[in-house]
């Protein structure tokens, strides 16, 4: 007798090889070059400058005093969350004409030609050329932060939904940690080798839009918005693997019956989600959420750390490298998140995490002010361990669940039009700590991060009363939760 076996693709947990490298990929060629945006301008930024400076006087007859020449750099750095803010306005809308995997294709050419811009500023010696690619570079993140958690978690199993999640943080960080290492002065770091330093992550574009081409597109996009159940059902055999037939029938018919129910009460418009007493719960989490990871005090760490740890007493060699050393922590940090968002529920995860970073931003202030009057070395690296405390905590769960909460907050409809709102507050937040962050430091000095540490707590206020857990559940069961808007109770 002979025994027929079939060898299907190993499958652990849910996880499939094409589910592993759509991650992998998509994280590679999106979120690590939004990263690196973040970061890129913070090591080479004296360089730049002068560059800036002898443009100006050579082009275009223009000496300027050193105050304008901070505020042409200040314009420079935050025409990028201009372009971010820009971009979440329409980024619903080419999410649900284009498709999630369209949009990030959109945002991989946009990425391409910022790097291009990058590449020739120098040699065109063009300030419009940099200024365009920092805007061009912030429309293509926000179309990132709307589209990429929507595409990973529409195409794994619910039972991944948390795993694929956290991608997005883990992306960011270690772009971050990219751009630091790319921009030391003796690497790509010099006043010779900049503009190549700023164009660097388009390498990662184009070898990740290769396979991106060619990966499926959402299948629930396909079913609820195409209205294409055949190309729904062959994306879903795609990337759930071999003899799982049952498996994509019983979806297809999950999807099937959202789409009869979605028929008879089409929420899609911005408009009419706003309207909707029902949803204006889940949109303040999702906004409140995104606008509290910018504002917690992560992006004024990453964008000053420098000068942080110049005040706290390192001298600049080793403030250098203790801020490379950071962004590798907070990089192997945001690693434990597929670990604990598929273990723990997510409302214990965001209430330990406010409690960490508040408190260590209050310990860091009051460490800054007593470093000021004794000079004591040993606070200098408790300033620093403060620094790590505070990066651990958020990449607890303020980091990760703010990206993917508005996924599993809301049903398929208003999904698009509620991530695009969290992306538009996410670089409100973004953009105000660029602009308010060196005023409160030359007003407050060591106390410049009490504000956000008040954002922290109204986070962890926020989330203790009014957010329900989503873990194991779908969105159709916390919508239920929810329904009272203020008023509802989580049980």
């Amino acid at each position: 007798m002979v025994v027929v076996m079939h060898v299907t693709p190993p499958k652990v947990n849910g996880w499939t090889p094409l589910l592993m490298l759509i991650c992998l990929t998509v994280t590679l060629g999106t979120t690590i070059p939004v990263g690196y945006f973040f970061g890129v301008l913070n090591a080479p930024a004296e360089i730049i400058k002068k560059w800036c400076q002898d443009i100006l006087a050579n082009e275009y007859d223009t000496i300027v005093t050193a105050g304008q020449l901070d505020i042409l750099w200040t314009s420079i750095v935050s025409i990028y969350l201009i372009g971010g803010i820009c971009g979440s306005c329409f980024s619903a809308v080419l999410c649900d004409k284009y498709g999630r995997k369209g949009c990030l294709v959109i945002s991989s050419v946009l990425f391409v030609v910022s790097g291009i811009l990058f590449t020739w500023c120098r040699a065109a010696k063009s300030l419009e050329m940099l200024m365009t690619g920092r805007f061009l570079g912030g429309i293509a993140s926000a179309l990132i932060f709307t589209a990429q958690p929507m595409y990973l978690l529409e195409s794994a199993p619910s039972e991944l939904s948390g795993s694929v999640g956290v991608f997005t943080c883990i992306g960011v960080t270690g772009g971050i940690l990219l751009a630091q290492v790319a921009t030391l002065s003796h690497l790509l770091g010099s006043e010779r080798l900049w503009p190549y330093a700023l164009s660097f992550y388009s390498l990662l574009v184009m070898a990740s839009l290769v396979l991106l081409w060619w990966f499926p597109e959402s299948p629930r996009w396909l079913y609820l918005h195409k209205r294409d159940s055949a190309a729904s059902e062959k994306a879903l055999l795609r990337l759930r693997g071999r003899n799982t037939e049952e498996e994509v029938h019983q979806e297809l018919l999950e999807m099937k019956a959202t789409l009869e129910a979605k028929s008879s009460s089409e929420v899609s418009s911005l408009c009419s989600v706003l309207r909707n007493s029902e949803l204006w719960l889940p949109l303040l989490l999702v906004c409140s959420f995104q606008a509290t990871q910018q504002l917690s005090g992560i992006n004024a760490i990453f964008f000053y750390s420098l000068s942080i740890l110049t005040n706290a007493g390192f001298s600049d060699g080793a403030a250098t490298w203790l801020n490379l050393g950071i962004g590798s922590f907070n990089l192997c940090t945001s690693l434990l998140g597929p670990l604990l968002i598929r273990r723990f529920p997510r409302r214990p995860l965001m209430m330990i995490s406010c409690s960490m970073c508040a408190l260590a931003l209050l310990a860091m202030s009051l460490g800054l002010f007593f470093l000021e009057r004794s000079e004591s070395t040993v606070l200098t690296y408790f300033c620093a361990a403060f620094i790590l405390t505070f990066i651990l905590g958020f990449q607890l769960g303020l980091g990760p669940i703010a990206y993917f909460i508005g996924s599993e907050l809301l049903e398929d409809s208003p999904r698009p039009v509620a991530m695009s709102m969290g992306s538009l507050f996410s670089w409100i937040g973004n953009f105000l700590v660029g602009m308010c962050f060196p005023l409160l430091q030359s007003v407050w000095s060591s106390f410049a991060f009490i504000p956000c540490m008040c954002v922290c707590i109204y986070c962890l206020l926020l989330t203790w009363r009014y957010l329900p857990e989503t873990r194991g559940r779908e969105p159709k069961d916390v919508k239920l939760l929810m329904s009272q808007g203020l008023s509802s109770k989580l049980n």
